[in-house]
């Protein structure tokens, strides 16, 4: 499969694409012409890649994933940091859910204002 068609189906610019080759977080080979050429499954790989810097892992802690991803097997010293990962991702959504709550404490009183407030349209 060519970069463009990659970019296209994965939903990620082709500078994305050669980013993450030259982390080493994607393989692909070489036409006769140089271009590249990815395997079927690089569209999986690609969301994977995007899922899990979403979920705020470096590169180098994604590089150290993906083996464990293809083969099954995860190394104590690995399974640690994700865990440590996850943690520091729980605590993210802890924070994320209370700024919501906030929210919609400020939506709620502005939509029935107490004494004293008056709700203003602009």
């Amino acid at each position: 499969m060519r970069i463009g068609e990659v970019a296209e189906k994965s939903g990620v610019s082709v500078r994305a694409l050669r980013y993450y080759e030259e982390q080493g977080l994607l393989v692909a080979s070489r036409s006769a012409g140089g271009q590249r050429r990815y395997p079927e499954d690089a569209v999986e790989r690609v969301r994977l890649i995007q899922q899990l810097y979403a979920a705020g892992l470096t590169s180098k802690t994604i590089l150290q994933l993906l083996p464990c991803v293809d083969s099954g097997r995860v190394t104590s010293t690995l399974l640690r940091r994700l865990a440590e990962e996850r943690d520091r991702i729980d605590q993210r959504i802890s924070e994320l859910l209370e700024a919501r709550n906030r929210l919609d404490g400020v939506i709620a009183t502005a939509m029935e204002p107490g004494p004293g407030c008056v709700h203003v349209d602009t």
